[in-house]
């Protein structure tokens, strides 16, 4: 399994991105497996949700189908373009910006859902409190985070990230992780990296 790079040319990587199993979900097992999580992550109501790095918006399209209405975001105008054909027709809007910085004006949101981002933006702390603001009272940060390699490991183990979290919500039980590295399914196949996701409640 390939794990995330920064720094590099996603304008050129999008033509390809969605060959990775996790990325298109293309193999309706990964597929299912990434609704049923995104189902137990999100809100059982309709909700807006922002998309932070959405890629070619293989998660939107799972929230969008999920009766989710949906703003992703992304730094890439070829990610972007792919994400807008993928959701043609759904309730949902793409738009190109920095995920430090998204450009959605003074628009609240109940949920915002980050995949394999954090780790590669400068001042995660930062950037947490700006997320933060941008959801509503009682909304929820779905943060889909991994520490990836062996030889020099990049990403966020799940304990700095919860550390990161803890200010941001009302107690330590309002942060959930759920370890995501011991179901192949949703990696097209077994993975030995640590890879989870951390839901807090704000």
């Amino acid at each position: 399994m390939s794990e995330p790079v920064a720094n590099v040319d996603w304008d050129a990587e999008a033509a390809a991105f969605d060959d990775e199993p996790d990325h298109g979900l293309r193999d309706p097992e990964i597929r299912r497996a990434w609704a049923d999580r995104l189902r137990g992550w999100l809100p059982a109501g309709a909700a807006d949700i922002l998309d932070v790095g959405c890629g070619t918006g293989s998660l939107s399209l799972l929230a969008a189908e999920q009766g989710h209405h949906v703003t992703g975001v992304d730094l890439s105008p070829a990610m972007v373009d792919r994400a807008r054909a993928k959701l043609a027709g759904r309730d949902a809007v793409f738009l190109v910006g920095d995920a430090t910085a998204p450009p959605v004006g003074e628009q609240r949101f109940d949920v915002v859902l980050v995949r394999h981002v954090l780790w590669a933006l400068p001042d995660p702390a930062r950037v947490l409190r700006h997320w933060r603001g941008l959801l509503r009272p009682g909304g929820r940060l779905v943060l889909i985070e991994g520490r990836w390699g062996t030889v020099s490991p990049v990403g966020i183990p799940a304990e700095r990230l919860t550390e990161l979290l803890a200010p941001l919500v009302p107690d330590a039980g309002h942060v959930r992780v759920d370890r995501l590295s011991d179901d192949p399914l949703l990696w097209g196949g077994p993975v030995d990296d640590e890879r989870y996701a951390a839901v807090a409640l704000t």
